[in-house]
């Protein structure tokens, strides 16, 4: 470890950019076979979309051909990086699918747009570990089960009736993650949630949720949501 003038250690140095998304982008191919290919076409499709535009408006200015071309592959770049990410994303939440706390970690880091929920549950089973989340936002009240729907629909049904009893007036809605065939994805999560009708204004948000905090907790012992980006891969055996 380096150390100062003063020989006190000195932090590590964090990698640089470039270096971060290198890791990021093995760690996505390594574990989404598929992507490589989706980081070809996001490339590509721009940059040929640039050059065939260089050669059929400024086939005879060499200052037009040279900026369609650089434009066509900033463009190969910018869409790579969005692809990137999302695939990346994706790629983490496989990692973590099916642990307990695996929703709370999708709704601490991937939650946006108006809604607002907490990492913990507010139900757990402490004998197979399903939880239910509870999440506010412009779609309503979304109660989301982690586990097979035949053990969490029980603990959904109580929460409901304990969100209703409340506020009645507002829609609750039930979102399932497990292993059922109907269930949502993981990385599907807060796209599902987006997707809701909405139903509440943004200051109806928060006083909503001010009201729901009220509901305190169960006392359960609660798992605490996994970071998928600090999943480290097994070791080989």
């Amino acid at each position: 470890m380096a150390r100062t003038q003063s020989g006190t250690p000195s932090a590590p140095k964090e990698p640089g950019r470039i270096k971060q998304m290198y890791q990021v982008f093995k760690m996505t191919i390594r574990y989404d076979k598929l992507a490589i290919w989706f980081f070809l076409l996001a490339f590509l499709v721009p940059a040929l979309v640039g050059l065939l535009l260089a050669f059929l408006l400024s086939a005879d200015q060499v200052l037009g051909f040279v900026l369609y071309i650089v434009s066509g592959v900033l463009g190969g770049v910018l869409v790579f990086l969005i692809v990137l990410g999302r695939r990346a994303e994706r790629a983490a939440y496989s990692q973590i699918e099916g642990q307990p706390g695996a929703v709370g970690a999708v709704l601490k880091s991937s939650l946006r747009r108006g809604w607002t929920a907490s990492e913990m549950p507010v139900n757990v089973s402490p004998k197979t570990q399903d939880a239910v989340y509870r999440a506010v936002g412009r779609g309503g009240i979304a109660l989301i089960g982690e586990g097979p729907r035949s053990r969490t629909q029980r603990m959904l049904d109580e929460e409901r009736r304990n969100v209703t009893r409340l506020l009645p007036n507002v829609p609750v809605t039930f979102v399932y993650v497990g292993p059922d065939a109907d269930s949502v994805p993981l990385y599907k999560l807060p796209g599902k949630l987006r997707a809701l009708k909405p139903a509440l204004r943004k200051p109806e948000i928060l006083a909503v949720s001010n009201r729901l905090n009220s509901l305190g907790k169960n006392g359960l012992p609660i798992p605490k949501g996994v970071d998928p980006y600090k999943v480290r891969a097994p070791r080989p055996r």
